[in-house]
């Protein structure tokens, strides 16, 4: 019997990819996620961020104080008026892997460019890719098409020096990518708080700050209306600055860190240091013992260094990896605050006064929550709103995978999902109504309030997620306002005190469909009007369509699909509290003013036919 020529491994299997067709095909490895254009992350904006990270190279080196950039049918266009590439380099420089002069410390002390990739990786992504060098009167001009060269150019040109370049993203890879101004915005005033005079031109609209750090701190404050409690601290050298203040209306902490210009979302090893010698300066001027959390608590800041060989994590560059740095760092940052401190003894004392009454809450929170656990005890050791299952999640023994828990609201909805879930993998939350909105409260809240409480313990997160009982928490709300509503709120509950279970992609949305089309030969389940119209269009002459108003309305044996092998489930994204705080402030926030002026002026009526 002849063996299955598929399953032998041999020297036949082996395959060597080009560089150029291991990017196209393991386009992850070079820009993360692909996306759609709607993330900040999405990889459309990775493309735009390592084209304009070489103009900001330039402006860095000395060369060059504007870079115009232009984005129009998805057509991106960079053009910077640094040194140019070198004309006999041109199209090595962005087709040839590791060829730059990003190795060079001589030309790049401090890149943000990683080891020659980045435009390579934008060239081979692209359906056409344009560059052009204009160099001392002369210009080499080269096009390609998926980072295979079609043509090149040469001649004399009037144009001052600079490189131009101009691609779109090949949608046979980026399929639906749509390019949001708000996210090109975002990171052009990000290079701009970096670069303190750099003019930064987005489709006629300019980009420039004067003050560094402090104009972004500031405008993050801004954002939902916060004070500082006191001027911000700013210090700022060639390669290292910081700046922050406190805030009188906020939870939690927010600090943005760069490295060379690059934002770093998940921070590194600069953004531990920075924090380990603010600490260390406080305490040491306050002769205090105060722990980090009590002295960031209410924190907006802002770090950035500048390194001559940066060691990030992935080639997106969210996160600094350089462990050498870390001492040197820590001792810059405690020896530089100490000095502000000695001399600005009002701020310092402010400083001192804000931590202390953190310390103070957070003793108080101590009592709250040993009261709430007496009280738990004292009443029941079950949580009466959780039907449990067998199963849970077990991260160290790698167990559990797969398992949820449904938050739903009212017993209509519960009935129908306890009748027909998996009762070894699938649990149910019974909310009692609309959850408290905690946006603008503290934590104590979530003691104080049962239902709150009661959630927290059956998830077990009270002090981290190591011992999170599902792998996914499920929100399942019916589809009208209310339910929507009551989503929100969850949503706002879990960011504002359980960020990391939301960071780790644990939190999901149920999607259940809002119409049953039938006839009687066939059923079809649309979760969208457009899906209704496409049912009603395939199954022919006057289908039975009924609206599922919520989910109480969904029988049990027409439930079970829904939350089976067929089950539709959408993860909440992850945002940072930089991102998130200024939407669910206006959204979730006191401003109930505001926010009625808003829906008024953007209230659709319904025309009557």
């Amino acid at each position: 019997m002849a063996e299955n020529t598929k399953h032998i491994y041999d020297e036949s299997k082996i395959k060597t990819l080009s560089s150029l067709d291991h990017i196209r095909l393991r386009t992850g490895m070079y820009i993360g996620r692909i996306g759609d254009g709607s993330n900040y992350d999405d990889g459309c904006y990775v493309l735009l961020k390592e084209v304009i990270d070489n103009a900001i190279d330039e402006f860095i080196m000395g060369s060059g104080r504007e870079v115009q950039i232009t984005v129009e049918n998805q057509i991106v266009s960079v053009r910077d008026f640094g040194r140019g590439i070198p004309l006999g380099k041109v199209v090595e420089c962005v087709s040839q892997i590791n060829t730059g002069a990003k190795y060079n410390d001589d030309v790049f002390q401090f890149s943000v460019g990683l080891n020659g990739v980045g435009t390579k990786a934008v060239n081979a992504l692209s359906r056409d890719f344009l560059v052009r060098s204009h160099r001392q009167g002369e210009f080499v001009e080269a096009a390609f098409k998926q980072g295979r060269l079609k043509k090149e150019n040469k001649g004399k040109t009037t144009e001052p020096d600079g490189t131009f370049i101009r691609f779109e993203p090949d949608p046979d890879i980026f399929k639906s990518t749509t390019f949001l101004n708000e996210h090109i915005e975002r990171r052009l005033r990000h290079y701009s708080y970096l670069n303190s005079g750099l003019r930064l031109v987005f489709n006629g609209t300019l980009f420039q700050a004067r003050n560094g750090l402090l104009d972004l701190v500031m405008e993050d404050l801004h954002g939902d209306g916060s004070e500082p409690i006191y001027p911000p601290l700013h210090y700022s050298e060639k390669t290292l600055e910081f700046c922050f203040t406190h805030s009188n209306s906020r939870f939690g902490e927010v600090f943005y860190s760069f490295v060379n210009g690059q934002y770093t979302s998940d921070g590194g090893t600069h953004l531990s240091a920075f924090r380990e010698g603010l600490l260390k300066a406080v305490n040491e001027y306050g002769k205090e013992k105060f722990e980090g959390d009590d002295v960031r608590e209410s924190m907006v800041g802002a770090v950035a260094i500048r390194l001559k060989d940066p060691i990030f994590e992935s080639q997106t560059k969210n996160k600094l990896g350089n462990t050498d740095i870390r001492t040197d760092l820590v001792n810059r940052v405690r020896e530089e605050l100490l000095q502000f401190f000695h001399r600005n003894k009002e701020i310092a004392e402010k400083i001192q006064a804000k931590v202390q009454d953190t310390r103070q809450l957070r003793k108080e929170l101590q009592e709250v929550k040993k009261l709430a656990r007496e009280r738990a005890k004292a009443i029941t050791f079950r949580i009466p709103q959780l039907k449990d299952c067998k199963i849970h999640l077990d991260k160290s023994k790698d167990k559990g995978k797969g398992t949820m828990v449904f938050l739903t609201e009212g017993q209509s909805a519960a009935g129908s999902i306890v009748s027909c879930r998996d009762v070894n993998n699938q649990a149910v939350f019974v909310l009692k109504g609309k959850p408290l909105n905690v946006w603008d409260l503290k934590r104590d809240v979530v003691y104080k309030n049962d239902e709150l409480y009661n959630l927290m313990r059956s998830l077990d997160i009270e002090d981290n997620i190591e011992n999170l009982r599902y792998e996914k928490v499920v929100l399942a709300t019916d589809a009208d306002v209310d339910g929507l509503h009551i989503r929100n709120l969850l949503i706002t509950y879990f960011f504002r005190f359980f960020e990391q279970l939301v960071h780790d992609g644990h939190l999901h949305v149920l999607e259940t469909p809002l119409f049953r089309v039938r006839n009687k030969e066939q059923t079809i389940y649309c979760y969208s009007e457009a899906e209704r119209d496409q049912a009603s269009a395939k199954l022919g002459k006057n289908p039975e369509i009924t609206r599922f108003k919520g989910l109480g309305e969904i029988s049990p044996g027409e439930f079970r699909q829904f939350i089976g092998k067929d089950m539709r489930l959408s993860k909440v994204e992850y945002a940072t509290k930089a991102e998130i705080s200024g939407i669910l402030t206006f959204y979730m926030g006191k401003n109930t003013p505001e926010r009625k002026d808003y829906i008024m002026d953007h209230l659709v009526v319904p025309v009557e036919e």
